[in-house]
């Protein structure tokens, strides 16, 4: 660790910053976790999710950013690899070699978590089964990816856009730009959960690659205080975020290539669970047959010719018999599948489909009976 700069006096002063004369001492100045009357004389965690420096002995108390880089230091997605440190003299062949051969390993330390994921995804399901919503609560990157993934399920589900909803620390401007400080804040996390109203039957996913990030760990433990089912994703073991769900994934993908840089396996690794989560759940609720897409909602040209493709493979009619169906049931693969296979009409399959929870198959054999 570099050394404190010394201040006037000779002695480090309690912001590490060096002071220069003629200028208000660091410590001073507002904000400061020396400025008179501003730490929590409570000793209680504030907003950041880390103890106030008063609730430490004097001796021991630290500023915050030395107390998150102490963290941070203990954390395996942030280490540092010194047999990567001329990386940057390396042929650019070897950087990508290197890189892909990092990636690699991901899937390994997803699949070492399979059963976790598996559990949280029943879960899930059976909650979003009773009209609950799958909720994605993250800063940064996992913020990203968060919203991501809840932007692709009403165009390959044909969800409701509030049933899988991102929230990102910062709101919509921290999807394209770094919103400063709002990682930080457990208390805007549970802000931006009360406004969702939140339910006995959601799902709040906290995402981060520490398991740390104030934002996502506040998320949890407010949607856990709230009733709702609760999912930790990180990348590091013992983790505050898994500690706080009701169910903790935790997949540990090591040092990054760039040190800290969580864009990379970690963001990998939350992008495949996340994938798992949304996708196992859609399949759970009927939203595919077998594999085929079949609640894909098609709104441009190439999902009008796969929604074509798929009634063609679920079915093996004709171009002539696939475009009656889909037109009849006014462009809704399921119901044209089911029209096709049952020689139902159109009002019987919504009919079918609806008592059968969306579920196609069960739909096709209650139309035999």
């Amino acid at each position: 660790m570099p050394p404190i700069c010394p201040n006037a006096s000779g002695l480090p002063d309690s912001s590490g910053l060096p002071h220069t004369p003629g200028l208000p001492d660091p410590s001073d100045l507002p904000g400061s976790p020396d400025s008179p009357g501003l730490p929590d004389s409570s000793g209680l965690p504030d907003s950041s999710g880390l103890p106030s420096t008063s609730a430490l002995p004097a001796a021991l108390a630290l500023p915050n950013h030395l107390a998150v880089r102490a963290e941070l230091e203990s954390l395996t997605t942030e280490a540092f690899r010194p047999e990567l440190a001329d990386i940057d003299q390396l042929p650019t062949l070897d950087i990508a070699k290197l890189m892909n051969t990092e990636d690699a390993a991901v899937p390994t330390a997803v699949a070492a978590q399979l059963p976790l994921i598996a559990a949280a995804i029943d879960a899930i399901a059976e909650r979003m089964g009773r009209g609950g919503r799958l909720i994605y609560a993250g800063a940064g990157t996992a913020g990203r990816l968060g919203v991501l993934d809840a932007s692709e399920c009403p165009p390959t589900f044909n969800t409701a856009p509030t049933q899988v909803v991102g929230l990102i620390a910062g709101g919509r401007e921290a999807m394209v730009t770094s919103i400063e400080g709002a990682e930080d804040s457990a208390e805007l996390a549970r802000t931006d959960l009360d406004a969702l109203a939140l339910t006995p039957d959601d799902t709040v996913v906290g995402v981060s690659a520490s398991g740390r990030t104030p934002y996502a760990v506040g998320a949890v433990e407010h949607a856990r205080a709230a009733g709702a089912l609760t999912v930790g994703l990180s990348c590091n073991a013992a983790s505050a975020l898994a500690a706080a769900a009701d169910h903790g994934i935790e997949i540990v993908v090591g040092p990054e290539l760039v040190t800290g840089s969580t864009r990379l396996k970690a963001g990998t690794a939350q992008k495949l669970v996340l994938n798992m989560l949304s996708t196992i759940t859609m399949i759970r609720l009927g939203k595919t047959y077998g594999n085929l897409m079949v609640d894909v909602r098609a709104t441009n040209d190439k999902l009008r010719a796969r929604s074509h493709r798929i009634v063609a493979l679920a079915t093996g009619a004709t171009d002539d018999e696939i475009e009656k169906a889909l037109t009849t049931s006014n462009g809704q693969v399921k119901n044209a599948i089911l029209t096709i296979l049952s020689g139902v009409d159109a009002p019987t399959a919504t009919r079918l489909l609806t008592e059968n929870e969306g579920h196609l198959r069960a739909a096709l054999a209650a139309a035999t009976r």
